[in-house]
């Protein structure tokens, strides 16, 4: 199977969806429990959180700042009095102060920063859409790779009872006398190769499970189990690429991500510019203080704060005049990284439309493997069936029986590969036009 053999995307609300699960899971069971388990998902998540920290913060740089302050000083020895003379006096002085400081124009850096940050937090949130379709593909595979190791199993099982009905006619005719111990043995030898197959079909089917259990998060895989969907493949229609692609820019979170960046780059160079203008900013404040000397009385605590009570306004100016050139090359830099980002938004589409290319072309590719597939796995059954009935009445050999059961499991297992290859194919397409895939 491709690499991108299924994408599947589930929008489901409700309750989390718990570990504990009785009976198989369907697939869409499977992709919300590890879309709410998975640690990638988990740390995708913090990231979107971080940005909306971000944000936060640059919203918050447009409040006022605010800030109190206490001081406590003891002075000893030789000082300076209220008369404007020194003496030997111990003195001490209590101080209380509330200050502000509101920004009123950062040359619009605060307004872009806003902007660049809310921009983020949507590329962040878009980069976690297209983790969660990145899980929903692997979780898709392995449930398929389930279903097709089921249907090899199932295939093996059933040779062994083929194999096995033989062996008893063989060993029964042996009695009469009508088969050689040679025939028998052959055909217990045929029986024990059908059993050994049977043995690493169950085993490929238990490591598939163990697999998707993993990729679940699921604590013990012991019990877990899937449920087989009856998946009707007639009707399936294939559309046109050019028609899947125009519609896969429009959703596809890979895409949205990439024109998120790109836009906030131009708030980034709106930002760096803003560093050529002046910077202007308002402040105030208040405070009151309390000073006693040991060699004169002093007014009462509450007198002093009172009376030393005062209050001040202001506002600054900031005029940027050189910097060293680098306001130049933080300006530079930005539009550097605008370029970039631009060329990432069209390798991002150019990789999306060779995506939809490829899996039209196979999709195409698989319709015509199954249709060539079930007239091989008839001509096969047919054939079988026919050396079949000369086996059994001794005109045609055990190695001819084998030669043609062996044609027949083939083309069984390739009619089982290629069916699941043509749905999945043609609904990976439906997945590019953001449509949720069901089966």
């Amino acid at each position: 199977m491709k690499t991108h053999f299924l994408l599947i995307t589930l929008f489901v609300s409700g309750a989390v969806f718990g570990q504990t699960h009785n009976g198989p899971w369907t697939l869409e069971e499977c992709v919300r429990h590890a879309q709410d388990n998975n640690i990638t998902l988990q740390q995708q998540e913090l990231q979107v959180r971080q940005r909306e920290i971000q944000l936060d913060n640059a919203k918050g740089s447009r409040l006022p700042q605010v800030s109190g302050s206490a001081s406590e000083n003891f002075s000893f020895g030789r000082g300076l009095t209220a008369d404007n003379t020194y003496s030997n006096t111990n003195t001490t002085s209590t101080g209380f102060s509330l200050g502000t400081a509101v920004p009123i124009f950062q040359g619009s850096r605060l307004r872009n920063n806003i902007k660049e940050s809310e921009l983020d937090l949507k590329a962040a949130t878009a980069d976690l859409e297209k983790a969660r379709e990145d899980m929903s593909v692997a979780v898709a595979q392995a449930y398929v790779q389930i279903l097709y190791n089921m249907e090899l199993l199932d295939v093996a099982l059933n040779q062994v009872v083929i194999d096995s009905l033989q062996a008893e006619r063989l060993s029964a005719m042996l009695e009469n006398g009508k088969a050689s111990p040679s025939q028998l043995a052959q055909q217990k030898a045929a029986l024990g190769q059908s059993r050994l197959s049977a043995t690493q079909a169950r085993n490929n089917l238990n490591l598939s499970l163990l697999d998707l259990s993993q990729l679940l998060e699921l604590p013990d895989p012991e019990g877990f189990s899937v449920v087989r969907p009856v998946v009707p493949i007639d009707g399936i229609l294939l559309g046109d690429p050019e028609d899947i692609y125009s519609e896969a820019i429009e959703n596809k979170p890979s895409v949205k991500a990439e024109m998120f960046r790109l836009d906030a780059t131009e708030f980034t160079i709106k930002s760096a510019k803003g560093a050529f203008l002046p910077s202007i900013s308002a402040n105030g404040g208040l405070g009151t203080n309390y000073y006693t000397m040991s060699s004169a009385p002093s007014a009462t605590f509450m007198e002093q704060i009172k009376h030393n009570f005062s209050q001040y306004l202001g506002i600054s100016l900031s005029v940027p005049i050189f910097t060293g050139f680098q306001t130049r090359n933080q300006v530079r830099s930005a539009e550097l990284s605008r370029l970039n980002q631009t060329l990432q938004l069209e390798n991002t589409k150019k990789t999306l439309y060779k995506e939809i290319q490829q899996a039209y072309y196979n999709a195409v590719a698989a319709s015509e493997k199954y249709r060539s597939s079930v007239d091989a796995q008839a001509s096969a059954l047919e054939s079988f069936d026919l050396v079949k009935a000369k086996y059994e009445n001794g005109k045609a050999n055990i190695t001819e029986f084998n030669e043609a059961r062996d044609s027949w499991l083939k083309a069984e297992s390739d009619l089982v590969r290629s069916r699941y290859e043509y749905l999945y194919s043609a609904k990976l397409l439906d997945f590019y036009r953001g449509r949720p895939l069901k089966f």
